[in-house]
């Protein structure tokens, strides 16, 4: 008997877990444009979150599945904030403006393999050079070092780029391609 009284709360808290890690990930997929991949995850989802909360209310009298159910919920968000960094799907934009003359940054930046749109600005102290970037956000921090190593005085900005189309945003080799889109990188990332 004692051992049931933890068998149903394990069971609903690894369920909340689950459902809730499942949710995150779906969320990611459906903004980054894959919706029968988000469909699929959504009834995985609620398959499991009404299994769950069925054990909850058939139990009210159990304060014990109660904590057991937040507290899977709590911890799903974590996991899945985590593997959300982790899969890193989609685009950023980078901004980097350069106000030292010395430093050419998208010529830097080009001679390391990343396409880069050069603007040239005026800032409040004078001539600036404004660089663009599309990067896969799975490659933002290696970005990100560089522009810190390069020009560590830049101001940089980034954005979420929603579904770029055209010539830079075309898929790179070595992803793998399903009807929904890039699903998950094979053998790494080029810059």
């Amino acid at each position: 008997m004692e051992l049931e009284l933890f068998v149903l709360p394990l069971l609903i808290f690894g369920a909340r877990i689950v459902d809730t890690t499942i949710g995150t990930v779906r969320i990611v997929v459906l903004v980054a444009g894959s919706r029968w991949l988000a469909a699929l995850l959504g009834f995985i989802e609620v398959a499991i979150w009404l299994a769950a909360t069925g054990g909850v209310v058939a139990n009210l009298d159990q304060p014990l599945l109660i904590v057991a159910y937040a507290a899977g919920f709590a911890v799903g968000v974590l996991l899945g904030g985590w593997l959300e960094e982790r899969i890193a799907i989609g685009y950023r934009v980078v901004q980097v403006i350069n106000n030292d003359p010395k430093i050419d940054i998208a010529a830097r930046l080009r001679e390391r393999g990343y396409r880069v749109t050069r603007v040239e600005g005026h800032g409040m102290q004078g001539p600036v050079e404004v660089s663009m970037l599309l990067v896969r956000r799975r490659g933002l921090r290696r970005v990100l070092r560089t522009i810190r190593w390069l020009a560590p005085r830049a101001f940089v900005t980034i954005e979420r780029a929603e579904r770029p189309i055209g010539s830079l945003a075309s898929p790179e080799p070595g992803f793998l391609r399903f009807p929904w889109g890039p699903l998950f990188p094979l053998g790494g990332v080029r810059k």
